[in-house]
């Protein structure tokens, strides 16, 4: 009889959870064995606590019911991110979970507005979205399952307590098959030809592997400790190195949505919870100091300090490689880019996916493990340049670290993407990567990138049958909001298991 094939996890927390529960929901548990190391004494890293709505389709993959979810994970829901003064102090705009109205006569939208806003003749384009309109209202629906419905073009995610969820799904997964360790590892057994890892020693406890996933963090102690993976830094572009983090008390109205706030040298985050309000400050230690950053931090909550402020270092980008030999690195010891765009939490299930795409069978692991890291590589360089565009794209210069960001030298591709948006409007379509053409559209206009030229389509449309219908739409828009009921109600009643709540959840497929 054939052995059963052995994965083994070094590391908890998300990264180490979600991997585990994953595998041994998906894997058969025939041939498939499953087992998570680690220690209480090594705390996690929890940079922010904000998702996107692909954690959704991972929870249903699963089976996980999602009132259970939202009450363990003490989440509220998520319909965008707010980011403040990042084009000039005193401006915001909202980037949604949705797209902007829908395409006109085979026109994109974002085109057939800014025609419009040219002659002045459109409102805001934040007036055509309807996640952007209940976000600034504090409410909230779920989407509609009918594509021919306003309500289906918006999505949701989750604020949630990231600790909180690693635990729910260590509860969910070792009924289900998974063996924890508790421990450090001492050593590991290392083939003297291949390089593989063929066993981690637990407290003189051998345990044998056939594939070695490191959920270490930071430390990345297999990926770029044992098999001395390099590290592309990428802190030229993204110059931010540290963070603080502290609790608070939550806030008298739960907004559904993050909020991103360029300070000095950075910017800080707020997410709010059922229980509390996570907050933090992103900031570049080259242009401020760690006391500076965390008293900015500090000045700006808006509720009670539940505990002292923690910090902590780190250096953006990736390593070269996300799979070496039998090790597959996930989460934070792959790489990390900063929560700007909540996307922590993203990479981690988009490698778990991919890996169970590409899951190796003691055979053929080049053509996978090569595959791999291309995809995993593609998904963090589209990532970073999206991020890159919320500095580059603006017009501060009120302090050094903003001059620095609006003047650095950029990516080539990037640069390539906004050349072509200034001069045609046009954005570019990635055949891959995570951000749409809605969410550069949403950061290019918030920031006040403007296209120089129309789109000609747009302009042969008639004016006054299009002004028509813009307005339909925004007044469609007002209507549906405020026959919304407010985030909070949606909470309450997610937590008391009304009949409704359950419809809501459970009688539409997920949007």
């Amino acid at each position: 009889m054939n052995k059963k094939y052995k994965v083994v996890i070094l590391g908890g927390g998300t990264a180490g959870w979600m991997t585990a529960a994953a595998l041994i929901k998906l894997l058969p548990s025939e041939t498939h064995q499953v087992t998570l190391i680690e220690s209480a004494d090594i705390g996690t890293v929890g940079v922010g606590e904000a998702t996107i709505p692909h954690l959704r389709y991972f929870n249903k993959r699963l089976g996980i019911d999602e009132t259970s979810f939202l009450s363990a994970t003490h989440a509220t829901f998520k319909l965008g991110i707010e980011f403040v003064n990042w084009s000039r102090v005193g401006e915001s705009y909202i980037h949604p979970f949705s797209d902007y109205g829908s395409s006109y006569e085979g026109v994109d939208f974002h085109q057939l507005w800014l025609a419009h806003s040219k002659n002045q003749n459109a409102a805001d384009l934040s007036r055509y979205s309807l996640a952007v309109k209940m976000a600034e209202a504090n409410r909230f629906a779920y989407p509609s399952a009918d594509f021919s419905d306003i309500r289906s073009e918006y999505s949701y995610a989750y604020h949630i307590d990231a600790s909180a969820y690693a635990k729910f799904l260590r509860e969910f997964s070792e009924p289900l098959g998974v063996e924890r360790i508790e421990g450090k590892v001492d050593r590991l057994g290392i083939h003297p030809g291949s390089g593989d890892i063929q066993a981690l020693y637990v407290n003189g406890q051998r345990v044998d592997a056939d594939l070695v996933i490191d959920c270490s963090g930071f430390r990345s102690l297999i990926l770029g400790g044992a098999l001395k993976v390099e590290y592309d830094d990428w802190s030229h572009w993204l110059p931010c190195d540290s963070a603080w983090a502290v609790p608070s008390t939550s806030n008298d109205k739960l907004k559904p949505y993050t909020r991103a706030i360029a300070r000095t040298a950075g910017w800080q985050w707020e997410i709010p919870l059922q229980h509390r309000a996570g907050n933090g400050m992103v900031y570049s230690s080259a242009f401020i100091s760690p006391d500076e950053a965390c008293d900015e931090l500090l000045a700006n909550l808006h509720s009670e300090v539940l505990a002292e402020p923690k910090t902590l270092r780190f250096v953006t980008g990736k390593r070269k490689q996300t799979w070496a030999n039998n090790c597959v690195a996930i989460g934070l010891s792959s790489g990390f880019l900063e929560p700007l765009e909540s996307t922590s939490i993203y990479l981690i299930q988009a490698a778990i996916m991919k890996l169970l795409e590409l899951f190796p069978s003691r055979g053929h692991e080049t053509l996978l493990r090569d595959e791999f890291n291309r995809s995993m590589n593609l998904e963090m360089e589209r990532i970073r340049d999206f991020l890159i565009l919320h500095y580059c794209a603006t017009e501060r210069e009120d302090s050094e670290f903003w001059r620095y960001v609006k003047n650095m030298s950029l990516p080539t591709d990037l640069v390539e993407r906004i050349r072509l948006y200034k001069a045609t409007g046009h954005v570019l379509h990635y055949d891959t990567g995570l951000f749409l053409k809605p969410s550069w559209v949403a950061v290019y206009t918030g920031q006040n990138i403007i296209p120089s030229r129309l789109d000609p389509q747009s302009q042969l449309l008639d004016a006054g049958k299009t002004q028509a219908w813009l307005s339909g739409l925004s007044q469609q828009i007002d209507s549906l909001v405020s026959s919304c009921g407010s985030h909070e109600q949606a909470l309450k009643e997610l937590a008391g298991g009304s009949d409704t709540a359950r419809f809501s959840l459970y009688g539409r497929e997920i949007a």
